[in-house]
Formats: C-alpha cells, sequence, structure tokens
C-alpha cells in the first residue's frame, strides 16, 4: 500500500462517530496467531473462518483455545500510545464511538474495563458475521443512529480497509510506519492514534 502524503491538506467534515478496531488498534498487539491456530489445529488458515467449518467436539475445542487466549490476552493488554487522548477528544466533541473486533464479547469487556474505556456500542464476533464482512459496521451505524457518511473505520489490518470499504465508510489505516499491500486502499493512513488526533482536530465542524 503506498502511504498517502499531506494527510491533512485538504480539510473534510468532522465525523460524527469513528469505528475502531481493537487489537492492534486501540491496544498494542496482543494475540499469538500463529501458536493459536496451532493449538486449535486449523494450519495457517484465517481462524475464525476456519473455526466456522468445524462441528461438533472439535470445534468446541478449537474455540475453547481461542477463548483462552483472547482472555489471558485482554487481560494482559497495553493501550497504544494516543488511545485515551483520542476518546476524550472523541468524547469533548461530540464524536460517538463504537469498537469493532473479530475477538469475543468476553475478551472486549475484558480490556474495556481494565483500562476503564467507555464506547456507545461494541460489536464483536457474537453478532454472527465479522470483519472483512460489512455487516459489523452497518450494525454499529444502527445503534449509533449515524449515516456511513458520518463515520470512519479505523483499524491497523487488511479486514479493518475491506469491511469499511464494502459498507462505504471512509477507512483510516493505522500503518505502525509500516508499509503493507492491500486488496483495498485506504482513504487515509496515519502513522499512529497521535496522528490520527491530529487529523480530527483540522477537521470543519459544520452541520
Amino acid at each position: 500500500m503506498e502511504i498517502r502524503q499531506n494527510n491533512q491538506a485538504e480539510r473534510v467534515k468532522r465525523p460524527a462517530a469513528l469505528l475502531l478496531d481493537m487489537d492492534g488498534t486501540i491496544t498494542e498487539p496482543m494475540l499469538d496467531f500463529p501458536l493459536i491456530k496451532a493449538e486449535m489445529g486449523i494450519g495457517d488458515r484465517p481462524i475464525l473462518e476456519a473455526l466456522a467449518e468445524l462441528n461438533g467436539a472439535e470445534r468446541e475445542a478449537a474455540e475453547e483455545v481461542l477463548l483462552r487466549h483472547e482472555a489471558q490476552a485482554a487481560a494482559e493488554s497495553k493501550l497504544n500510545p494516543g488511545c485515551a487522548e483520542l476518546l476524550d477528544w472523541a468524547r469533548e466533541h461530540g464524536v460517538r464511538t463504537a469498537l469493532i473486533t473479530r475477538n469475543s464479547l468476553l475478551s472486549a469487556e475484558i480490556v474495556v474495563r481494565r483500562h476503564g474505556l467507555r464506547f456507545d456500542a461494541i460489536i464483536t464476533r457474537e453478532l454472527g458475521m465479522f470483519k472483512p464482512r460489512p455487516e459489523p459496521l452497518r450494525e454499529a451505524r444502527h445503534r449509533l443512529n449515524v449515516g456511513r457518511c458520518e463515520c470512519w473505520m479505523v483499524g491497523d489490518g487488511e479486514h479493518d480497509v475491506v469491511a469499511g470499504e464494502a459498507a462505504g465508510i471512509r477507512t483510516v489505516w493505522i500503518s505502525h510506519g509500516k508499509q503493507r499491500e492491500f486488496a483495498k486502499r485506504a482513504w487515509r493512513v496515519v502513522k499512529d492514534l497521535w496522528e490520527l488526533v491530529e487529523l480530527l482536530r483540522t477537521c470543519r465542524n459544520v452541520p
């Protein structure tokens, strides 16, 4: 992916809502995916997609592995620099927030409690559909009562960019200083959450 320069060159309307990924976005990367896949016995396939193909006792055992890793990682999680400031800025300016993750509701709740975070909506895989599908983003929009042109999807992974594109929502990719090639191009690229806050501060506050 080509990192876009001059993100602040064009002043855009302030979003009414931010849809935020969890692992790697608001928190430092939490999960050891190769280890989880090895313990689940699913090879190198995407975890949730592979889990959906399992049945009966095999699925229960694999899901137990995943839940254990997620809960432990959430209990030891650390916020990415700038997370608290981003959420404070959103509250101060009336911008609603949703946490959208492929993780379990349990792990999301652990992260929220551990760090004293507040979101207006939390969307997890228990919805039955997960990123890169657009449905979780649409559900977040419904709960927040915002239009698709009024919110940004913010995340550090390809699933976030693809889901945002499919949902017709502007996407902001957190690069963490890396360059990656995705199937879809993000609307904006920022290095970290601090840079996202700076981008938001440049936005026009118009009806």
